[in-house]
């Protein structure tokens, strides 16, 4: 690879396998031998049928499981040798996470939530850091209901509270897991204009898991597993 593609490569995985039970009667491989490179400020769907090891692939690319085998470059750094706390370290760092299912504490108001991130990074939440929440809360449209707690806001107004989260560790890539999911259809096009709203003015990547073909159909790149494999890498064709 050249010195310009690799600048540009935010995270570059080679020869992951991923088994289950391994060593066991049962052992099972569910990803078997993926490339997959990633560059900064790309916008990707992940999408393939279930069962083809998309979540496992994403929690892979998320520090939240380990390969069996292959090779794993963030930013530059290979991260498969790290251990639990510096994996962590990574993670918290790193990336941020949306999913399906929001996962806003409920006793905590929508400031409080999207804070957690630093609290759990720091022990402490400056002001600096409170200002910047705010701020990333007034960009999802919510500065108005800062202090409201998850169940006096619609599921719409709950996922844009975890996508501001995602971002206040300022995160070079954010991994989205059916972030519209749980979402009626107006909600779900609301919450995917802001994602693509962040990435355009905030230049962060962003892998998105989606079932919607609709909504893959709007991202730049579509990475299509079948099986454990990649069945098809290419960017995304929008009509003339």
């Amino acid at each position: 690879m050249d010195q310009s593609n690799a600048s540009s490569a935010l995270i570059e995985l080679n020869g992951v396998r991923k088994s289950y039970n391994v060593g066991l009667p049962n052992e099972a491989e569910v990803l078997h031998g993926l490339d997959l490179r990633v560059k900064r400020g790309e916008f990707i769907a992940l999408i393939g049928p279930s069962g083809s090891g998309k979540s496992t692939l994403l929690n892979i690319i998320g520090l939240l499981e380990r390969m069996t085998a292959g090779s794993y470059q963030l930013q530059g750094e290979e991260v498969s040798s790290l251990d639990d706390a510096g994996l962590t370290l990574r993670r918290r760092t790193t990336l941020g996470f949306v999913f399906q299912f929001h996962h806003l504490l409920p006793a905590f108001s929508a400031l409080e939530n999207v804070t957690l991130p630093v609290l759990m990074a720091e022990g402490r939440v400056g002001a600096k850091q409170l200002e910047h929440a705010r701020e990333l809360l007034a960009a999802v449209g919510l500065a108005q209901a800062m202090d409201k707690r998850p169940s006096e806001l619609s599921g719409g107004m709950q996922q844009r509270v975890a996508i501001a989260r995602s971002l206040v560790m300022a995160p070079p890539l954010v991994l989205a897991d059916e972030p519209t999911g749980n979402l009626d259809t107006a909600s779900s096009d609301e919450v995917f204009v802001l994602l693509r709203r962040m990435h355009a003015e905030r230049g962060i990547s962003f892998v998105v898991v989606t079932h919607d073909p609709r909504l893959a159909a709007r991202c730049d790149r579509t990475v299509e597993l079948i099986d454990g494999r990649i069945a098809r890498d290419e960017p995304v064709v929008y009509p003339p």
